[in-house]
């Protein structure tokens, strides 16, 4: 065998093949020698704005694809979603960096993004989708469309839901933003009755405060929504 040679002439060898492993491993590293992986180490060189024009390629033949779905049949639930999905992506690729609102070119996506969502709730989903309900508090939050009771609206689809303190706690805050005194009350009832006992004083006193829209924001909620307390600090601990 070829490593049963002894003395200098094994070691000299060695070191040959050593060094070929070497190079030939740098090679499948640094310009994606072999397998299907297509990236290397130029790829970021200038090609940002080529990557992100093809992300919105991709989901705007995604959205086209879901359009005409639900034109061959508006009741089409996960078309609805896809679309809601969508145009919110494609609004959010316009919006600059830095910035937490969306510009004027951008309000006709989210304006359709929301017709979709409404259009999905009228199917009447057997359970309706918690996870693109959140999406949907942004796309209706003072960042974006600026509409308080449809996001009031969401946020209680997302309560009824996860029928929890956080979710109740955060329904306070957006019932608090579009005026809605008699929602925010019942949210709060809802809120403390099911926390723990040892935590139902502090969830109380946060309520309270929730109840009060944020006044230096424009109505605005906190981002990440209300949480509850786990600290210990309902018994004074």
């Amino acid at each position: 065998m070829l490593f049963d040679l002894g003395g200098k002439r094994r070691r000299v060898v060695q070191g040959v093949y050593l060094m070929l492993a070497v190079l030939l491993g740098g090679g499948l590293v640094l310009f994606g020698i072999g397998g299907d992986v297509s990236f290397n180490v130029f790829d970021d060189v200038g090609g940002g704005g080529n990557n992100n024009n093809a992300g919105n390629e991709i989901v705007q033949k995604r959205v086209d694809r879901n359009e005409a779905r639900v034109k061959a049949n508006p009741n089409d639930e996960a078309a609805r979603k896809d679309l809601v999905r969508g145009y919110y992506q494609l609004a959010t690729s316009q919006t600059t960096d830095g910035s937490a609102s969306f510009p004027k070119e951008a309000q006709d996506e989210l304006r359709k993004s929301a017709a979709n969502w409404q259009a999905y709730l009228e199917t009447e989903p057997a359970k309706p989708d918690a996870s693109l309900a959140r999406l949907v508090l942004q796309l209706y939050g003072p960042d974006a469309l600026k509409k308080p009771k449809e996001a009031q609206e969401a946020a209680s689809l997302i309560a009824r839901v996860d029928n929890d303190t956080n979710s109740y706690l955060n329904l306070i805050q957006y019932a608090a933003l579009a005026s809605d005194t008699r929602t925010a009350n019942l949210a709060a009832t809802k809120a403390v009755d099911l926390a723990p006992k040892s935590e139902r004083k502090a969830v109380k006193a946060q309520a309270d405060l929730l109840k009060q829209p944020p006044p230096a924001a424009g109505g605005q909620a906190p981002a990440g929504g209300a949480q509850a307390p786990t600290d210990g600090s309902a018994t004074g601990e």
